[in-house]
């Protein structure tokens, strides 16, 4: 039985298979996403619990949360806008 596939559900699946693509160049496993859509905030975990330890601020509204020489994390603001 053939199933019928919208050009939206085409797009989003295209735009995923983007994005898996760009991800397994990062040197980690695992990555979990959370968006916070009234803070236009997406966090961006590379283990759990995150548990970081020190935070470093960049010029482009990123966070980057490591514990000891390790990422364990981005916080990424405004990220609609980017």
């Amino acid at each position: 039985m053939a199933t019928v596939v919208t050009e939206k559900t085409k797009d989003i699946i295209s735009k995923c298979v983007v994005m898996a693509t760009d991800m397994l160049k990062l040197p980690t496993q695992h990555v979990w996403l959370d968006y916070d859509k009234e803070a236009d905030v997406l966090y961006m975990s590379f283990r759990r619990p995150q548990r970081a330890t020190k935070t470093i601020e960049t010029d482009d509204d990123v966070l980057i949360r490591k514990d000891g020489r390790n990422i364990v994390g981005l916080t990424i603001l405004n990220v609609s806008s980017r």
